[in-house]
Parts: C-alpha cells; structure tokens; sequence
C-alpha cells in the first residue's frame, strides 16, 4: 500500500470492498456518518484513534489497514522474500525432522548469546528490520542449540535466550505485518519463558502479545492480559530495576488499550502512576544490559503520554507534556521519531504550522526512510499544504513525500 494514499482514500477502496455504503459503515462502526464522509471526501485528514477503531472494526480489518504504519521491508503482494521465509523457518521448524546433534555448544555461552540478542534489539528499535531480518534466524538456531545441550542450569539459561529470541521475532513479524506469524513467535517465546531461569521473560512476553492483540482490535484481551501479568510482577518482582520497568510496560500497556476504548481518563490515571513509579529507577542498580527488558523511564512514560494526548484530540495537553522533556540515555530512536512525529501533529491542531514544520524537519533529519513510510506524516503535510499560507521548508517536506512535484 502506498504512504501517499490519503486515510479517506483507504477507507473507501476497504468500505467498497466490503459492499457497505457510507451510512453502513457509520451503522456498524458506531462512527457518524458525517465523519465517514469528510474523511472520504478528504475534508478531514485524521481521526482520533478510538474512531479508527471503530471504523476498524466496522470494516472487519485490521487496525494496521487504517494506520498504515511504516513497514518493516517493502511489501509487493508477491510470494515471500527468501528473509522472510528464513525467518518463519525459524521460529517455527519443519515438522518430523530428525532433530540435529548438537555441534558447535562449545563456542556458545549465555553471555555470547545475551550479546547477540541485545544487538538485535539494537537493530529493532533502530528500525534496521532488513539487517534484523538476515541475523535473527542464526540468533533462534543458537538459542535453540544451547537450550537443547548442557547442564540444567545451562539449558534453562538457554531457554532465557530461545524465549527472548522469539519475542524479539514477534515484534519483528508484527512490524512486517505479519501478526499472525508474530503470534506464533510469542506463544513459543511464552513456553520457553516457562522453562527459562528468568522470571520476569513471560511477562515480558505477555506484553508482547498484548501489543499483538491491540494490532488486531481485540483490546479487551490486551488490557486483561497486560493487567493480569502487572498484577504477577507487582507481587513477586517490584523490588528491583528489571521488575519496575517490566511492570511499567505493561502497566503502560494497559493504559493504551484504556485509552484505544475511549476511556483516557482512567488511561491518563494510569499513565501518572507508571510516571511517579518510574522515578524510582534511579535510586536503584540499573539492569544488567537494559536492552533485553522492557523500555521503562521517565521519558518513554511521558512520550506515550503525548501520544495518548495527541490521539485524543488533546493538543494544548500534548505540548505541554512534551515541553521539557529529557530523553533518557536509553530511549530507542523509534520512541524519540514517534514523538517529534506527534509533537508535529499536535503543533498542526493548535494551527501552528511553523511549530510543525520545525518538529517534521526534525524527523526528517533524523529518520527520512521511517518518515517517507508513515501515512501520520504524509496526513500532516497534507493538512498544511491545504491552507493558504505555507510556512518555509513546508514545500521541501512535500516535495520529499511526493506529495507535490
């Protein structure tokens, strides 16, 4: 699907392919229909995301049909690359074959494998699915061998690193699309949690999924699996760096699907409660690789905050909780061009077309491949380039989105 195509454009070529007319969709979407109408009409640029939820929802599609998010790798409708079927190969091996003797057990170690993962992390919240893509299926193949070799300490330590390898494919299948091949991942990822020496990996995973569950539209099932996973660490785990930040993710988490069902009052309750627990980090010993546990801080607390904000057609809030932030050390990149993204978006609703052209060219220095991806971006070009009066370096973002010669 092209980055240029307009979100009312989307909705009609999946409205029409469904055979309902505007007033059924706005019947079984729950959307009026005058929205239906501008957004298709092009009157209208974005929505709020409960709406497109709910325009989700009524369509019979995924969310990720109306987002548009940014690919993982280009996708053409063909056959899979010789990537991606590399890596379903890896996480789910052909069945009834001989299982191979374990060769090469000496040259691996958990904490080589730890490395190993943690590059791949790396490269995930870099948005580097291609070089991901090629090193992943050798990273589950030397996580399964050490799994399968050794003593019982050695294989639960091996295990850890099959259960992370797994989730880190998880995420890598939900970005290129492919939620069904990324729930697959995570169950295996859950059972391998299950046999690991690391209590605190299933509900990592159990996030995960929640994650998957909300790129499907099943938010009751994300909110209840991420609530009843917190409840776990919260009990068993709160006393350390790791248990906070893995029971902040998914208190997070649970808060985005309270917000995606319309209800952000009690999502911005949760979202100060993760805030006020995530100063508590750093009064204790940080994690030993903090990229093998959930992103968790200050910051990454406030940036989900602007997107909730921002997504809930709350703009003056939103920059005003981005006002000041101060990203942590270890904030991904993906996280830091989300939020210039969503600042931009929030600059546009307020009418400040200068404060979004700043925060666009922003994203454009420091991500160009993400931003040229990513229909959000192209429907806040598209919002300036309506009006009258074009701020300076407007012409150039439009000209780089091909959205105008």
């Amino acid at each position: 699907m092209a980055a240029t195509e307009h979100l009312g454009d989307r909705i009609g070529r999946l409205r029409r392919l469904a055979d309902l007319t505007q007033e059924g969709l706005s019947e079984r979407s729950g959307v009026s229909v005058d929205v239906v109408r501008k957004l298709e009409q092009r009157r209208k640029h974005s929505a709020r995301l409960p709406t497109l939820h709910s325009l989700a929802k009524g369509l019979g599609v995924e969310l990720t049909a109306l987002l548009g998010d940014p690919p993982g790798v280009p996708s053409s409708g063909d056959a899979d690359s010789p990537r991606l079927v590399a890596l379903r190969r890896a996480i789910m091996p052909p069945l009834f074959t001989p299982p191979a003797e374990p060769t090469g057990v000496e040259r691996l170690s958990p904490a080589l494998l730890r490395a190993e993962l943690a590059d791949g992390w790396t490269l995930y919240h870099s948005a580097e699915f291609g070089r991901l893509m090629e090193v992943l299926p050798g990273i589950i193949a030397d996580a399964r061998l050490l799994a399968a070799a050794g003593t019982t300490d050695q294989r639960a330590a091996g295990q850890a690193a099959l259960g992370k390898a797994l989730q880190l494919g998880g995420h890598l299948a939900i970005r290129l699309g492919k939620t069904d091949l990324a729930l697959s991942a995570l169950e295996r990822a859950y059972t391998a949690a299950g046999d690991s020496s690391d209590p605190l990996l299933a509900p990592m995973v159990s996030n995960s999924v929640a994650w998957a569950y909300q790129r499907q539209d099943r938010l009751d099932d994300a909110r209840n699996l991420a609530v009843h996973a917190a409840d776990g660490v919260e009990r068993e785990q709160a006393g350390t760096a790791e248990g906070i930040r893995v029971w902040g993710g998914l208190l997070m988490s649970a808060a985005t699907s309270y917000a995606r069902s319309d209800d952000y009052d009690t999502a911005n309750v949760m979202m100060r409660t993760a805030e006020r627990a995530a100063g508590r980090l750093a009064k204790l010993p940080p994690p030993e690789d903090g990229r093998l546990v959930s992103v968790f801080s200050r910051s990454s607390v406030r940036i989900e905050r602007v997107r909730l904000a921002v997504q809930h057609e709350r703009p003056e809030e939103a920059l005003l909780l981005a006002k000041g932030i101060r990203l942590s050390a270890d904030t991904p990149p993906s996280w830091r061009t989300w939020l210039l993204l969503d600042v931009a978006r929030a600059h546009t609703d307020v009418g400040d077309a200068e404060g979004a052209v700043k925060a666009l060219e922003a994203l454009r220095r420091v991500a160009p491949a993400w931003m040229r991806h990513h229909t959000l971006a192209v429907a806040i070009v598209n919002d300036l380039w309506s009006h009258s009066v074009h701020p300076a370096g407007l012409r150039k973002l439009a000209q780089f989105l091909g959205l105008v010669e």
